[in-house]
């Protein structure tokens, strides 16, 4: 036996249930680097999902499990993963008691781990202009969510928030007892690294984007709930375009069920030449590098990895200061936090106050995009590991950052 197989042999092995292992999104992303480091570790690993990167199916003691989406849609999958799930996990746990299982929120009943990305009853908003076949559906899935997570997430041995915004809300929202919630912040990939202007040029020739101009980025999905708040930038951003010599470009990267409503939006304002839809784009990387400034106002945004990635680049983001990666704003940079998301003019403004003073709020921003970037993927998953392995501290010990698994070298 070799010295890895060694180690498969002796580690307890993982199931960790989750949506997706693949780099298209914020908490996908998340579980398929949680993943990469327990494979790297020599750690026998199963995944159970609707979809894994290829690359996992190729390493040593990783096996894969599929749940299949009947006509593509997640809403009718959901029973079928939590079906596997919880039979992967049994068969696991019956071979070895040591066994650890990972869920996120609501998709598996399992009472071990449990990685909450999303707090159901934090957002509970279907707006009226959605079609009606959305609020029907929406209005239910909400509904039915929130009561599982009422019932489920009590249950867990230990529950991994990916921000003190989102420990809030699962011990005000979701009756968890604050003892047994630790907070992991997400990490970086060690490619966001600061723009340089020559990366920004060759971003822009490649994307046929202005060499000069100003160049403001949204990177969202487009659901029928207007979650992630492009309204009230589009609406800023008519504001800001009353003034002629408003030169600037706004890149939009995102798809969704809504986008299309959008696109026919644009094209009427009138406002079409100066604003580039992207859709659904895995260029996500090279947009931020083209562009001045990311904007999120998101009505409710757990975390928030685009703008994490940006600010790791070095590019300023604007975003709510009710999203959980605000916590990660130091003081200096207090201005781009949006204290309401339906505030366009007040959006407005801290658009144009950045654009007269980008160059010290380039300035404020380096060392904290350093600090950002000192906290890899890696450091992550190491964090989230040492917090399961510390279990949920006693009621009453003290609930310091370094006790709820955060990085203090990362945290601004």
């Amino acid at each position: 036996m070799n010295s890895t197989s060694a180690i498969m042999a002796a580690a307890a092995p993982w199931v960790i249930v989750c949506g997706g292992f693949h780099r298209d999104g914020g908490m996908d992303r998340a579980n398929a680097e949680l993943a990469r480091h327990l494979a790297q570790s020599g750690v026998p690993l199963h995944l159970v999902s609707y979809r894994v990167d290829e690359e996992f199916a190729s390493q040593p003691g990783v096996r894969v499990h599929l749940a299949e989406r009947p006509a593509q849609s997640f809403f009718l999958a959901r029973r079928r993963l939590a079906r596997l799930g919880r039979a992967v996990a049994a068969r696991v746990v019956a071979a070895a008691p040591d066994a650890r299982v990972v869920t996120n929120g609501v998709n598996c009943a399992w009472p071990d781990i449990n990685w909450i990305h999303f707090v159901h009853r934090a957002w509970r908003v279907t707006p009226r202009t959605a079609p009606l076949w959305f609020r029907l559906k929406d209005s239910f899935g909400r509904a039915s969510d929130a009561a599982r997570e009422r019932e489920l997430l009590p249950r867990a041995r230990v529950l991994i928030a990916n921000s003190a915004r989102t420990r809030r809300d699962l011990i005000e929202c979701a009756g968890v007892a604050p003892a047994r919630v630790r907070t992991v912040y997400l990490g970086c990939d060690p490619d966001w690294r600061a723009v340089t202007p020559a990366r920004r040029a060759a971003a822009r020739a490649a994307l046929e984007l202005p060499a000069a101009a100003p160049v403001v980025a949204f990177v969202g999905a487009f659901g029928h709930d207007q979650r992630k708040g492009f309204d009230t930038l589009w609406a800023a951003w008519r504001e800001l375009a009353r003034d002629p010599s408003w030169d600037a470009t706004l890149v939009v990267a995102g798809g969704g069920r809504g986008l299309a409503g959008w696109r026919e939006t644009i094209a009427r304002s009138g406002l079409g030449a100066r604003v580039r839809i992207f859709g659904f784009t895995r260029r996500v990387a090279e947009l931020l590098d083209a562009s001045d400034l990311l904007v999120s106002p998101a009505r409710y945004e757990s975390y928030g990895l685009n703008v994490h990635e940006a600010l790791c680049r070095g590019v300023p983001a604007i975003v709510s200061r009710a999203a959980g990666v605000a916590e990660r704003y130091p003081a200096e940079l207090d201005d781009l936090l949006l204290p309401d998301p339906e505030d366009a003019r007040d959006l407005a403004a801290r658009i144009g106050r950045w654009l007269m003073t980008r160059d010290a709020v380039a300035s404020r921003l380096a060392p904290v995009a350093a600090r950002l970037r000192a906290y890899t993927w890696r450091e992550m998953a190491a964090a989230f590991v040492a917090a399961v392995e510390a279990g949920a501290p006693a009621e009453g010990s003290a609930g310091s950052d370094a006790a709820n698994g955060l990085d203090q070298a990362a945290a601004p």
